[in-house]
């Protein structure tokens, strides 16, 4: 009995063998992967906001510089050399070819137009058109003026900042600035024609901005102003660029804007996504009509009020730019099938547009 209490006592004793080694024996191909725990967000980076005023005013800055030496006061003459009234405008051609509005050169045939530099110099006018409110003057002196970039007035979207430069009370190279408000407005002037496709804009315009170019950040010419609703500063329009270079075009190759009429008011309308899928549209914008003239092509081939027009033949219709491409010259007299939207449904109809009247 006494010699097993010893040997119980001797094995307790006895180192016992370490494990760890086995525990630890990995095999040669394991990967171990040791888990940090998620790593802490990032915080939120701080925004200076003296850099965004700095960019601001930096982008303000090179825009005018780009566009600024190519735009004039305008100053109607008569025939007894006085000066009567001022507008603005700037050259979208070499050779001196300013682009204006209608209403500044109506009532008289000989300007002057005051170069950002101080040169005065004359000029005449070679081509107008009162239905979009532009007109053309070519300067008699040989001037080194660089024409202005047009951008594209359908890439521009709501909220982006916009610059007006111009002539407003006589004070010329006055730049004011603002947002785009919104996109593809028609508005009456005051001798009663529709004037479409026009961009409102809350940077201040004032008598003598007439003619001057709206300009985006980068330095391109987006719009033409063109009219201010008085007592609401805040309410200023200009027709789209896009509009512009087709009246440019045509007004320098046949001194005139010929173009056909459906007898619509419309404007430019957002197809409602669900609408789009239903029909298969694909377009994102349509044209939306607004009233059709009794009597008138439009009216006759069946279109009605509140029709989405989505196509003109093969060309779409996602503004009033494209329905002023379609109602060209070339299309007088000619029947032209348009694809509308009505009630859900997409319809076909055949329409035969005739010669606008002149202020009509």
């Amino acid at each position: 009995m006494k010699a097993r209490k010893y040997d119980l006592f001797a094995r307790a004793r006895r180192p016992r063998p370490m494990r760890a080694r086995e525990i630890l024996a990995y095999p040669a191909e394991a990967q171990l992967v040791f888990d940090a725990g998620t790593p802490p967000a990032p915080r939120p980076t701080r925004v200076d906001e003296t850099d965004l005023l700095d960019a601001y005013s930096n982008a303000v800055v090179r825009a005018v510089e780009s566009v600024g030496p190519s735009v004039v006061r305008i100053h109607p003459m008569l025939e007894d050399s006085h000066l009567q009234g001022v507008g603005s405008g700037f050259v979208v051609a070499e050779g001196g070819v300013l682009l204006t509005n209608s209403h500044v050169v109506q009532g008289a045939r000989r300007f002057v137009a005051i170069t950002a530099d101080g040169r005065s110099l004359t000029a005449r006018c070679i081509g107008d058109d009162p239905d979009t409110d532009l007109a053309l003057l070519k300067i008699d002196q040989a001037v080194d003026l660089a024409p202005v970039r047009l951008g594209d007035s359908k890439a521009l979207r709501r909220g982006q900042l916009v610059i007006a430069i111009g002539a407003p009370l006589g004070f010329e190279a006055t730049v004011t600035t603002g947002v785009v408000s919104a996109l593809g407005r028609s508005l009456r002037g005051e001798r009663g024609r529709l004037i479409e496709d026009l961009i409102q804009t809350d940077a201040a315009l004032n008598p003598g901005n007439s003619g001057g170019p709206l300009v985006a950040s980068n330095g391109e010419v987006i719009g033409v102003a063109t009219a201010v609703i008085a007592g609401y500063p805040g309410l200023c329009f200009a027709v789209a660029a896009n509009t512009a270079r087709f009246v440019i075009g045509e007004l320098l190759e046949h001194g005139q804007v010929r173009r056909a009429s459906i007898g619509v008011v419309a404007q430019q309308a957002p197809v409602p996504p669900l609408l789009a899928r239903s029909t298969g549209v694909t377009q994102a914008y349509a044209v939306f009509v607004a009233q059709a003239d009794p009597g008138g092509p439009a009216a006759k081939a069946g279109v009605k009020a509140g029709d989405l027009l989505v196509r003109a033949g093969e060309r779409p219709l996602t503004g009033l730019d494209d329905m002023l491409r379609v109602l060209d010259h070339a299309c007088i007299d000619v029947a032209t099938s348009f694809v509308l939207i009505r009630e859900g449904r997409l319809m076909t109809t055949t329409i035969t547009p005739r010669l606008r009247r002149k202020g009509g």
